[in-house]
């Protein structure tokens, strides 16, 4: 009885099938590598940025987090972890952010916090409100971006990061800007 694998063989389906696959898995690797949103590549008075010009995180060696991971980790846990639990674990309520950060297109990310989301349906009920007029979130969103996205690749562990670069006055002078606004 010959195996279908053998018919296909036969009949010369398995290598184009083959060489489809190659050519869709490095394809699939390319989109992966186009798609770093984590790496830095440059810094503006303490914000670090990838080559796309999406704010990211900066963990140093000798494990020193930047500014703004610091003050995420802050205003994540003033504002957001009441419903998606510490450190962007999750709760029973809300789901985890912590790979949010990372799985999400930034400017995606942004819209949610800034207009929310309402997901109704015969399953599911559940609403994340709009944060675009809080000032405590929205003068620190990108602060909270990062941290999340440093929360999801582990390079920041769970809890409040021991040690943090200074606050720049570029970073001073926006949040005073933000908050009198």
């Amino acid at each position: 009885m010959m195996t279908i694998t053998r018919l296909a063989c036969r009949l010369g389906l398995i290598v184009p099938f083959a060489l489809s696959t190659a050519v869709f898995a490095e394809e699939k690797k390319e989109d992966a590598d186009e798609i770093d949103n984590i790496s830095v590549s440059y810094e503006e008075d303490g914000k670090y940025f990838t080559e796309d010009d999406i704010p990211t995180y900066n963990v140093s060696d000798d494990g020193v987090v930047d500014w703004y991971t610091f003050s995420g980790f802050r205003r994540y846990h003033s504002e957001c972890h009441v419903c998606h639990g510490p450190d962007g674990e999750g709760s029973s309520y809300a789901p985890a952010l912590k790979k949010s950060a990372l799985d999400m297109d930034y400017y995606d990310f942004v819209d949610v916090v800034v207009n929310g989301v309402k997901k109704v349906g015969a399953s599911s009920n559940s609403v994340m409100p709009s944060f675009g007029t809080n000032k405590n979130v929205m003068c620190y969103l990108d602060d909270i971006y990062v941290y999340l996205k440093a929360r999801g690749t582990d390079d920041v562990a769970r809890g409040r990061p021991p040690k943090k670069e200074k606050k720049s006055a570029a970073y001073k002078d926006n949040e005073n800007a933000c908050m009198d606004g």
